[in-house]
């Protein structure tokens, strides 16, 4: 994350010159735009060489499409979070790009002018980031007891799940202890313990766990 004043670095990696354009438009209100790419080849060695903080990262494109160049982007340049760009509001492409290629954050293209500086604020801040016509659904199938499978062996509390259900949703520990009636200290304690259960490092790291393990918010 670009702390404090700094803006924040974006590379745009999409096949349409004019969606760049555009993204570029609305991006240099607030961020330094360090490069643009038409292909995941591209991409790969433009964030290589300028080392943004984020990347727009399209799906679709031609060559190393989207999904596998996010992949390699976490390998070869790790430091660089990747934002997912789709005309895709399926909650299958969200679950594959957050969980799969380990994207920070999925926008819809549709949404994507609207919505496109609070992803990138979102995301350098540590955070995950879902487009407003993705997140009901995802958020639903986190929270759907039809889905509640294993949880990767993981055995988590009635109040352990209410917590990372909500953490999901992007509640802070205070905004956590006001909707479920516990102190903050007591919520930060929960979010302590998930993220040792789920010998997770960040709270991107819970999330993609419960996307990725069907874990619910339990009844």
């Amino acid at each position: 994350m670009a702390a404090g004043t700094e803006r924040i670095r974006v590379l745009i990696a999409d096949d349409h010159r004019l969606f760049r354009e555009a993204l570029r438009a609305v991006l240099e209100r607030e961020c330094e735009v360090v490069g643009e790419a038409a292909s995941g080849e591209e991409a790969l060695a433009l964030a290589a060489r300028t080392r943004p903080d984020i990347v727009l990262l399209d799906v679709g494109m031609p060559g190393v499409g989207g999904l596998n160049a996010a992949h390699r982007l976490a390998k070869q340049v790790p430091a660089s979070k990747v934002v997912m760009l789709s005309q895709h509001d399926d909650e299958e492409y969200v679950i594959e790009a957050m969980v799969e290629a380990g994207a920070a954050g999925y926008l819809v293209k549709t949404d994507a002018a609207a919505e496109l500086l609070s992803a990138l604020r979102a995301v350098a801040a540590g955070r995950l980031y879902l487009s407003s016509a993705v997140a009901p659904a995802v958020l639903a199938r986190l929270k759907n007891p039809a889905h509640a499978a294993a949880g990767g062996g993981v055995k988590l509390t009635r109040r352990e799940r209410e917590v990372l259900s909500l953490i999901g949703e992007g509640a802070t520990s205070k905004e956590i202890a006001a909707r479920l009636g516990i102190s903050p200290k007591t919520a930060q304690v929960h979010r302590d313990n998930l993220k040792r259960k789920l010998k997770a490092k960040s709270t991107a790291a819970m999330v993609r766990y419960a996307l990725k393990h069907k874990l619910i918010r339990a009844e």
